[in-house]
């Protein structure tokens, strides 16, 4: 497996190299060319860990975004979601019988789906780079594959005590029901970087090791914004630590596993 130093070159190259044909009209029995940005970026990562830090971070180094919320009552710098995005994600999960916080077995895109999804690239098509972020895009990440053959993935994890924690504060929800909900992201997290490596960011370890690595990250991207003296992450906004029950042994066994893949 290429080590996390090699990922970031491979994206170094690959952010130089020419992909307006990285998305498809249709689905997979409609495939067709389509107007949309040469290149997008998906940030993946569970619910409560540090997507919104990583998404603002990028933004903040030139990532466009689109339309997007730049507040909300449980992350007052904003969650940096596109609520178009969001909106599509909800209902694709309803679709198949399923929530954010009850992934289905499956989540099939149907038609009408991959349409609003062409349509909203659309619109951003005068934009070289694209990126979204959104946690449940990891429970329908087949049909943007599918759609987007060339998509760019960037990915960030947290302990699972302290996701649990976060979780039970915007909505009253059991322990171990948090710590399923932590396997299921974080297994598609894993299962991703393993058929086709991309970054992955450690967002437990301390300020500067974080700023280090998304500093890295917006290097190999080829990010061009104005450098601004005010960072969007500051300590102040982690609440939560990993301190807590002892984990489970696969959440345990999980955890591990994705700290020996991310940066360092």
């Amino acid at each position: 497996m290429p080590t996390p130093m090699k990922l970031l070159r491979k994206l170094e190259i690959g952010q130089m190299q020419e992909t307006k044909d990285a998305c498809l009209m249709g689905g997979a029995e409609n495939p067709g060319r389509a107007v949309a940005p040469s290149r997008i970026l998906g940030i993946l990562g569970m619910h409560r860990s540090g997507t919104s830090c990583l998404t603002g971070s990028l933004q903040n180094a030139g990532l466009f975004l689109g339309e997007h919320h730049t507040w909300n009552k449980h992350n007052l710098r904003g969650n940096r979601e596109n609520q178009k995005i969001v909106d599509l994600h909800d209902a694709i999960l309803a679709a198949n019988g399923g929530s954010w916080d009850v992934p289905p077995a499956q989540a099939r895109w149907r038609d009408e789906h991959f349409a609003r999804a062409r349509e909203l690239l659309s619109s951003y098509s005068a934009h070289a780079l694209f990126g979204f972020k959104d946690p449940r895009a990891l429970l329908v990440l087949e049909g943007w594959k599918t759609l987007c053959p060339s998509i760019e993935f960037v990915g960030i994890f947290r302990h699972p005590n302290a996701v649990a924690a976060s979780l039970d504060k915007r909505a009253p929800k059991p322990w171990e029901a948090c710590m399923e909900l932590w396997f299921v992201y974080n297994s598609i997290l894993y299962r991703e970087h393993r058929k086709r490596p991309f970054p992955i960011i450690d967002f437990d370890v301390d300020e500067d090791q974080l700023d280090a690595n998304i500093e890295r990250v917006v290097s190999a991207l080829g990010l061009q914004g104005e450098k601004t003296e005010e960072k969007f992450y500051t300590s102040e906004l982690k609440h939560n630590s990993g301190s807590g029950r002892r984990l489970p042994w696969k959440i345990r066994r999980l955890y591990k596993k994705l700290q020996k893949i991310s940066l360092d």
